[in-house]
């Protein structure tokens, strides 16, 4: 019977990977390849790159919090049309809107190329064309923010969360896409233990959710408190969309140092954030999308910015890849 399984398995998908869900036969992509949008540089890294005067970057703990689940990086620039794109997630397995310090109205920033993407992942997805989403902190509020409209009221709220804390997990928790699979040992250490690292100044509550209608697509999974005992969603997930986001910073336990920041470091931590970018990764795999060829690969991959140190100089990050210098750029 096996036997014939397996060989059933590899008359659909001539021999690629593959895994049974839901009694259905799904391809595995083997190579994932997850884009990562960049943001507008604070204003502090700008002032440390003045003459570069780069238009964007991207933290490298991202970077490095995806690679260590089993994919590479593209750097997804801001400031394009919606071609770009659109070009670009027919070749790439997922994205990921990470935090950062950047507002939603700048022009032609972050928020712009999000919606863009957020717009274009559901086309993908109503289409049966499988692509994930997840945000981080400042992602987390902006795809609600996205769902909700996008209006001149921006639909989060103040919050002040500054902290390790643990999950409040929901009374169905179990039965979501995202928790349905964790192993017991990290569900116990995400209730148990302070391991999610917290550095927000907003965020969403249940009320946000209620407000614009949302309740029925979007599920709240778990829970956190913020210093002046708000109640704030900590996780949540749509109900059709293979789209998450968590308002807490899975990547920092493993790659963020600076001393003052008092940021989770302990092997329970380290273990129970990884299990988020190992999801998200693993949602990726489902996505059968791929570059035309090895060379057309390399030329978008991240390794062609090379991550820079930036911790040595204060900043919060402690390596960025920076894009796109619209000055001259020194040396």
């Amino acid at each position: 019977m096996k036997h014939c399984l397996f060989l059933a398995i590899c008359a659909f998908v001539q021999c690629k990977a593959a895994v049974i869900t839901d009694g259905k036969i799904i391809e595995v992509n083997e190579r994932p390849i997850v884009g990562i949008l960049s943001q507008e540089q604070s204003f502090y890294l700008h002032g440390k790159f003045p003459e570069e005067n780069y238009t964007s970057y991207i933290a490298s703990s991202y970077v490095k919090d995806v690679e260590k689940s089993g994919a590479r990086v593209v750097p997804i620039l801001i400031g394009k049309d919606r071609s770009y794109y659109k070009e670009l997630m027919k070749k790439i397995n997922g994205v990921l809107f990470p935090g950062g310090a950047t507002f939603f109205n700048q022009s032609d920033g972050y928020a712009d190329a999000a919606q863009h993407i957020y717009e274009i992942a559901q086309e993908l997805n109503d289409t049966g064309d499988y692509f994930p989403i997840f945000g981080t902190c400042l992602g987390f509020q902006l795809i609600i923010i996205l769902a909700s409209g996008r209006g001149k009221v921006e639909n989060r709220a103040d919050c002040y969360s500054y902290t390790n804390l643990l999950l409040i997990f929901s009374s169905d928790f179990r039965s979501s896409k995202l928790f349905k699979d964790a192993p017991e040992d990290v569900v116990q250490i995400l209730a148990n233990e302070d391991v999610t690292i917290n550095v927000h100044r907003y965020c969403i509550l249940d009320s946000n959710l209620e407000a614009y209608n949302l309740t029925v697509d979007w599920r709240p999974t778990s829970y956190g408190y913020d210093d002046n005992a708000i109640k704030f969603i900590a996780t949540y997930e749509h109900t059709r969309y293979p789209f998450y986001a968590a308002q807490f910073h899975p990547e920092k336990s493993s790659f963020e140092w600076k001393l003052n920041k008092n940021y989770a470091h302990s092997m329970n931590a380290v273990k129970a954030n990884r299990y988020f970018m190992d999801f998200f990764v693993a949602e990726c795999r489902r996505s059968t999308h791929e570059f035309a060829d090895a060379a057309e690969e390399n030329d978008y991959l991240i390794y062609n910015s090379p991550a820079v140190f930036t911790g040595v100089l204060g900043s919060a990050h402690h390596q960025c890849h920076f894009f796109e210098p619209r000055g001259v750029v020194s040396g």
